[in-house]
């Protein structure tokens, strides 16, 4: 017998758009639900050499959880690339200047380190607020549902 691994091509990948409502959630477990998505680790085609993943739009990022001390201990690390430019930034603060970007960086440190993982992070879309731009995207498959319902 002469069974072929099937491997998915770059163009034939369907890539659906997700909106996850941030609201109360605990930041790890959300990036590692976001994380999976971009992957595609959920769908049957998953393979890890392939960039199979989907778009993630995050709404209400402001209203993102940490549990126990984490908002107070936990620093968020950037450095200028300068001797003694390091910066250590308590998540606190974070929370309340940029909170898009503790997701980012949370869902960032959870993918893979290489050039998939550029390529995934550019499909990941957050927001403090309620409102986003992206809600053409939503309405289009909302407008097919209907269509194949009827």
């Amino acid at each position: 017998m002469n069974k072929k691994t099937y491997l998915p091509k770059v163009d034939g990948i369907e890539r659906k758009w997700h909106l996850i409502d941030a609201y109360g959630k605990v930041l790890g477990r959300l990036s590692v639900e976001i994380a999976a998505l971009l992957r595609g680790k959920r769908k049957v085609i998953y393979t890890n050499h392939i960039d199979c993943g989907d778009f993630v739009v995050v709404v209400n990022a402001k209203k993102i959880v940490l549990t126990g001390k984490k908002l107070d201990q936990k620093t968020y690390f950037t450095y200028s690339g300068y001797p003694g430019g390091g910066k250590y930034t308590p998540y606190s603060v974070l929370m309340e200047k940029a909170p898009e970007k503790a997701l980012f960086a949370a869902v960032k440190g959870m993918l893979p380190k290489n050039k998939l993982a550029d390529k995934q992070l550019k499909r990941l879309k957050v927001y403090q607020g309620d409102s986003h731009i992206h809600s053409a995207q939503f309405t289009k498959k909302a407008d097919k549902k209907e269509e194949v319902k009827k």
